[in-house]
């Protein structure tokens, strides 16, 4: 048996696979090597019936996840999951990586997520070429729902925004400004806070105030990073995944024309097509 989890900070999704066959899939909160303790990640995992009872029938993961870039960051989750599933193999790798996988196969290209955060490398057709980039939700995630919400709720408690809006957002939230300081700056997963407001913003898209900061958002992220990367390698075509590329791909496409970027696929979510790379590699 198989198992291949994607995750982001806000939620993972995992797919169970045997003998070249999807058995089953499921949803739980994110996991983030980076902010979240292997206690955390360990308390996840013994939670959830599925995995308990399929734990020592797993005989090969693939984990792909927001925060494991690094090898002492990757080595944190196999050592969780190698406690865990005591018969596995564990393969722990970047988010990147699965979007590669997902959208170019084994092909070469330019692959993008924007979605919780963001981030952009070249994919050689079999690995990730490291760049500087991926600095996470406080230095960068452009044009991701963290850096929407950090917008918007620095113009909300600056006053800084159309009193409609804000109305709606108190309405939906409740929210002050005692409440906001403490869940920045006082939380252990600040970004959760922040990436906890996705779904209001996809409802109100069509308001002006919301348009104007997701479509910066999204010209920011291409001049930061995709016209850097096409500098280096030229022509190359784009994929990229993620709730945001995919929730707001038609103002995103709006971008590609205007930069002229050879943009091939948009998946909202990169799963799917991984475990059937793996099921076919199996």
């Amino acid at each position: 048996m198989i198992l291949v989890i994607f995750t982001g900070s806000r939620y993972a999704d995992w797919r169970l696979a045997e003998k070249g066959r999807l058995l089953h899939g499921f949803r739980t909160a994110g996991i983030n090597s980076y902010i979240q303790d292997e206690n955390f990640i360990n308390q996840l995992l013994n939670k959830n019936t599925d995995l308990l009872y399929n734990a020592e029938r797993v005989k090969k993961i693939f984990f792909f996840g927001a925060g494991a870039s690094s090898k002492e960051r990757q080595q944190k989750i196999e050592r969780v999951f190698s406690t865990f599933f005591k018969n596995a193999k564990v393969k722990v790798a970047h988010d990147l990586d699965a979007s590669a996988l997902s959208t170019f196969g084994d092909e070469k290209g330019i692959v993008a997520i924007i979605g919780s955060g963001s981030n952009a490398a070249y994919y050689t057709g079999k690995k990730i070429i490291p760049n500087n980039y991926g600095l996470g939700y406080i230095l960068a995630d452009e044009g991701s729902t963290n850096w929407i919400a950090q917008q918007v709720l620095r113009d909300y408690l600056t006053d800084a925004m159309p009193n409609g809006f804000r109305e709606k957002l108190d309405e939906k939230y409740n929210l002050d400004r005692k409440y906001i300081l403490e869940k920045l700056y006082n939380n252990p997963n600040p970004n959760i806070f922040l990436t906890s407001f996705a779904d209001f913003f996809y409802e109100n898209r069509f308001e002006p105030y919301l348009t104007n900061i997701i479509k910066k958002g999204l010209d920011l992220f291409i001049t930061t990073y995709i016209l850097p990367l096409l500098d280096q390698y030229p022509d190359s075509p784009i994929s990229l995944t993620g709730s945001v590329a995919h929730n707001y791909q038609d103002w995103l496409m709006e971008y590609a024309k205007e930069y002229h970027l050879n943009i091939q696929t948009i998946n909202k979510e990169p799963i799917q097509n991984l475990i059937k790379y793996y099921i076919n590699k199996n």
